[in-house]
């Protein structure tokens, strides 16, 4: 069965229309580097029979990577990490070249990537294999125990912003839990993807991971090709469209959209502490992070202080030259959404105390700062996903409480302030997945915590015990060990039987507790 639907992201992360590369099938997908244009390489665009042929491929492979058993896995696994390792500063390279971004942060996912990678690699057994439970008083004759049992074959679609980093967050922890993978890259970076597939084959001869490049078809194939879970990093809109595709072969599916964070300045917070995180959060990799700083809460008090430290660490950013602090818009439409959203903002009165419309040069677009602006405007309610910040001004915390929660995401989150009791208060009312308290992102090299979303951010998590969780399927066995008292599992029950079963049921339940 073919599955049609359009896997176009309208605002920010994943399949890309309006980019600067070739999609005929007779050339295949040419990609470009976004700082200049030059051509980068020329990929397959693969079809509806050479997707379904690399996961039957994977059919295969899944059936002797789980015969390898955990510690196998574990084994090759650490041996692609270190395959990976030795060569971190090309993988970099290639990274950098095909998102635009400076190579100090490609190497740093790079780093952030192999840290995920090594701990799903070392804790999978642990996690997943197959362990006692308590069987109860009533089944005290039967011993239980529950393992958890890979997939088979995932299919993964990925993004382009963090083209390693995050899809692996999948990849790692599907492959330590002993599925294998296709692998979908997003348009603008397969080059990335096919590096590690390579990466792969270079340890491990059995295809367990594939990729295959193409366009917004090729991942509807993927969808459609009889895959036992898809992993999909993209945003709200688009998993909606890959939701409904996945319902028709009722196969699971993990989501990773988009995001709309909040960051909460309370009045007692370290400022400048505060406003380097809003920086690094909200101008880092052009703004183009899903778990990025869009919206600052601050307490009335500290309101000017912060704007003023936030302003001047934005002038100091860096958007042209070999030392740029970040580099172009990797899509290159994205450009249009950041200009309608500080335009938007500005009219709703709204004021950049930071750059402007002014700021958007093409595909480079300047750190822009917004203060006051109306809860109501897009640049609040909507991913901007770009150098934008906007910073509003609240009465206490329990209004930035409010405001934090008022949108349809609820991904990533963060506040700042000295008291340790109050960081853990606000962040427990928080929704979103994940909340930092004194920090940004600092989460995102923890393997065992898991990383997802809630609302419209998504469902599902990878990274830490649940990551390897949410690729596997738990498979309970309960085993009669002995002869049972009570003899009620048969169609001839004793009124013997009956009557101290029915005397049973309050003193085992009756008391309420």
């Amino acid at each position: 069965m073919t599955v049609n639907f359009s896997l176009k992201d309208e605002i920010s992360i994943e399949m890309e229309e309006h980019m600067t590369l070739t999609a005929d099938p007779t050339d295949g997908l040419t990609t470009t580097d976004p700082r200049d244009g030059s051509v980068i390489a020329v990929h397959p665009l693969a079809d509806e029979a050479a997707v379904r042929a690399a996961v039957s491929a994977g059919r295969d492979a899944a059936r002797w990577w789980r015969d390898q058993g955990f510690a196998g896995r574990r084994k090759l696994l650490l041996a692609f990490t270190g395959a990976i390792a030795r060569d971190a500063g090309e993988l970099a390279a290639v990274i950098a070249r095909e998102t635009g971004k400076p190579s100090g942060d490609a190497l740093l996912e790079v780093m952030l990537t192999l840290g995920h990678l090594d701990w799903a690699a070392k804790h999978a057994a642990k996690v997943l294999r197959r362990r006692r439970v308590p069987s109860g008083l009533a089944s005290y004759n039967q011993r239980a125990s529950v393992g958890y049992e890979p997939y088979g074959v995932v299919g993964v679609i990925g993004p382009w912003n963090y083209p390693f980093y995050t899809p692996m967050g999948s990849i790692s922890y599907a492959l330590a839990a002993g599925n294998a993978i296709v692998f979908k890259p997003s348009e603008l970076t397969p080059g990335t993807a096919v590096w590690v597939a390579e990466k792969w084959r270079e340890v491990c001869a059995t295809p367990v991971l594939q990729v295959v490049t193409g366009d917004r078809s090729t991942g509807a194939h993927l969808v459609s090709a009889g895959v036992d879970k898809i992993a999909f990093t993209g945003s709200t809109s688009s998993a909606k469209r890959v939701m409904a595709a996945c319902a028709q072969t009722l196969t699971p599916l993990v989501a990773e959209c988009g995001g709309k964070d909040a960051l909460i300045v309370a009045a007692d917070a370290d400022l400048d502490q505060a406003a380097d995180f809003i920086a690094f959060g909200a101008f880092g990799n052009a703004g183009q992070t899903c778990v990025g700083v869009e919206r600052v809460y601050v307490e009335a008090p500290v309101r000017d202080q912060l704007i003023a430290k936030v302003r001047e660490r934005a002038e100091r950013i860096r958007t042209a030259g070999d030392d740029a602090t970040y580099g172009p818009m990797t899509l290159e439409s994205q450009s249009e959404v950041v200009a309608a959203h500080i335009a938007d903002a500005l009219a709703r009165g709204g004021t950049a105390v930071l750059g402007g419309p002014d700021a958007v040069h093409g595909r480079t677009v300047d750190p822009v700062v917004l203060v006051d602006v109306p809860e109501d405007a897009d640049a609040v309610r909507l991913e901007t996903f770009g150098p934008t910040v906007v910073i509003n001004t609240v009465a206490d915390l329990d209004d930035a409480v409010t405001r934090a929660n008022a949108t349809d995401y609820g991904l990533g989150a963060a506040v700042f302030t000295k008291d340790r009791r109050t960081g853990e208060r606000i962040a427990s009312r928080l929704v979103s997945g994940v909340v930092t308290i004194n920090s940004v992102l600092g989460f995102a090299a923890i393997g065992a915590l898991p990383f997802g979303g809630r609302r419209g951010s998504g469902f599902g998590r990878i990274h830490g015990a649940d990551g390897l969780r949410e690729f596997s399927t738990p498979k309970s066995v309960a085993r009669q060990a002995s002869k049972a008292v009570l003899n009620l599992l048969t169609l001839e029950r004793t009124p013997r039987d009956m009557h101290l079963a029915e005397r049973m049921i309050p003193m085992l339940h009756g008391k309420g507790r």
